[in-house]
């Protein structure tokens, strides 16, 4: 039986665990070449069932066809197929299995996006960013198992919660002690071959959830941790060096195209200050899929995959080893995960013949079905009803009628304490609105748009914090003028921004109800708790003069404003006024 060996960084630290159910029993020695398998997913998200979205893929003959994809049962079923004829394989994923998820695995703190995995044969996790929504000590729970009371909800509502049979991975994560809060590396032994694994999130996790959630941990550089891990790896009897690290980056291209255009992101300059020792790097949280091969001025060039997200493909990796266990080729194809088609806006979209379709796994879809079941008067129950539906795409602006949405809500919760303006965040908004019959809306569809059981504030912050504040969504942490992070305002309030001007100046102009910003006035301004505590780069905000905790559930202020009659918001309040060439 295969052999998973953990070491911490720096410890020569190990110990035999029980390999998942369904893992392949590797072969004896052979004097042949050899090939390991890596199976690759990142940023699912819960997303148990199938998210109704689709993948351009290229025809044969050069045309372009929409193929449905996602589905964990079907997911299940592809890793098993692809497994079929691999002995030496392995099931990974580079984070956000959790987090802002749908509501059939949210509404149960994510056990059953879980123990999905689990049937889907995942071996070793790195965490990201959204495995600490709800804090540190909710995710040590996901690995361990129990059922002590949350917060938001009670788990282990539905059964008994054993914990992850499978190993979260944070190399770069440490608590007050100075230890990892999980295990940072791991060993993946074949018996004629060993792959060194090394997981951690991106260093910014502090600025992307609620800072109190990650109260007393420290994110440690990416590189520089990857490189400190190396060598006990190697003395432990690593052949190869495998990377999963929740950040990414993105390209132009399609989801498997090896040429990989204008390929960028953050994940570039850590690539640049690897150890030459790393073959793969499995990465995630841009949410884009590809499959680059990376030039290096030494070695083999560096292979990195990313299978987009909500397991819509999956990323199969094969690394080829000579009979002495030397990395000799690396190759990887990103695979839909094409199940059964939907009807969408559009009209219907049927699975297409051209690629595989696979059939759900039959214990993963029962699991599926019976937190499903369980979920469902509360996400088929109708809150309200809309004339058109709500999205969360972008116009030229960077305004979106999802954004404004929410801050229409949350400004009218907050009115009896006062608030003039709300303010949502783009990353906020994680779904369209499409009405049912009727311009029906449910409780699933606005849980959907908004998946964090955020709580609304109400903080006091004068004319000049306010434009501050706006300024940051070009220039605050990774908050830039190439990739702004917006605040989508509520009606009455309007602001204009020039790029082209320089940092603190960009805010060109301010006006409520008509009314431009005075500096030395105040204003009360709600947002979620996730941004007054600093999230998102948002500074600004930690610095108001009085905070009021509202004491109301951002999807229930949704919902209240919905029953209200709140219907689908203009856009028009934010102006892009950067001279164009």
């Amino acid at each position: 039986m295969a052999r998973l060996l953990f070491a911490i960084p720096l410890l020569f630290v190990a110990a035999c665990v029980q390999a998942p159910p369904g893992t392949p029993v590797p072969p004896s020695p052979t004097a042949g070449p050899i090939e390991v398998q890596v199976l690759g997913i990142n940023d699912f998200h819960g997303n148990l069932e199938p998210p109704k979205t689709t993948v351009d893929a290229t025809l044969p003959g050069g045309a372009i066809a929409k193929i449905p994809v996602g589905g964990v049962a079907y997911l299940a079923t592809a890793a098993q197929s692809l497994r079929n004829g691999h002995p030496r394989s392995v099931t990974v994923s580079a984070g956000d299995m959790v987090g802002a998820s749908p509501l059939v695995s949210s509404l149960f703190l994510d056990e059953p996006a879980i123990e999905a995995m689990e049937e889907v044969g995942v071996e070793f996790n790195a965490v990201g960013n959204h495995e600490f929504d709800r804090g540190s000590a909710e995710l040590v729970r996901l690995q361990s198992g129990g059922c002590a009371q949350h917060t938001m909800r009670k788990p282990c509502v539905v059964e008994p919660f054993d914990g992850a049979d499978f190993q979260f991975l944070a190399a770069n994560v440490r608590a007050s002690s100075g230890r990892t809060l999980f295990p940072g590396t791991a060993i993946k032994d074949f018996g004629d071959v060993q792959i060194g694994i090394i997981g951690m999130t991106l260093k910014e996790t502090a600025s992307l959830v609620t800072p109190a959630g990650v109260a007393g941990l420290t994110f440690e550089d990416e590189a520089a941790t990857v490189n400190a891990a190396i060598p006990a790896l190697k003395a432990a009897g690593a052949d190869a060096i495998l990377v999963l690290i929740h950040q990414g980056g993105r390209t132009t291209g399609g989801y498997n195209d090896k040429s990989c255009p204008g390929l960028d992101g953050d994940i570039m300059p850590i690539i640049a200050r690897l150890d030459p020792a790393v073959d793969l790097v499995v990465s995630g949280h841009t949410h884009y899929a590809y499959v680059c091969h990376i030039a290096r001025t030494a070695g083999r060039p560096l292979l990195l995959t990313s299978a987009g997200r909500y397991g819509t493909m999956i990323s199969d990796i094969r690394l080829q080893f000579d009979a002495e266990g030397r990395l000799q080729h690396s190759s990887a194809d990103n695979i839909l995960v094409q199940g059964e088609g939907f009807a969408g806006p559009g009209g219907q979209v049927p699975v297409h013949p051209a690629f595989p379709v696979f059939a759900r796994h039959p214990a993963t879809a029962a699991l599926v079905d019976k937190y499903t079941a369980a979920a469902l008067p509360l996400t088929q129950r109708v809150v309200g009803s809309l004339d058109g539906p709500i999205t969360k795409e972008a116009n030229e602006d960077r305004e979106l009628t999802g954004g404004n949405f929410i801050a229409d809500a949350q400004l009218a919760a907050t009115r009896q304490l006062g608030a003039q303006i709300a303010f949502s965040n783009t990353g906020g908004v994680r779904a369209d609105i499409v009405p049912g019959k009727g311009g029906a809306v449910t409780f699933g569809q606005i849980f959907a748009m908004q998946p964090f059981g955020n709580s609304l504030v109400v903080l006091t912050l004068s004319g000049a914090q306010l434009k501050a504040l706006l300024e940051q969504q070009f220039d605050s942490g990774t908050n830039t003028v190439a990739r702004p992070n917006m605040l989508l305002p509520s009606e009455g309030f309007r602001f204009a921004y020039d790029l082209s001007r320089p940092a603190g100046e960009r805010i060109v102009d301010m006006r409520l109800h008509g009314r431009r910003i005075v500096p030395t006035a105040t204003y009360k301004v709600t947002v979620v708790n996730f941004l007054a505590s600093g999230g998102d780069n948002f500074s600004v905000l930690k610095g108001a003069s009085a905070v009021v905790d509202a004491n109301i559930l951002d999807v229930d202020a949704t919902e209240a404003y919905l029953k209200a009659g709140g219907n689908v918001p203009s856009l028009g309040r934010i102006d892009d006024r950067t001279p164009r060439s």
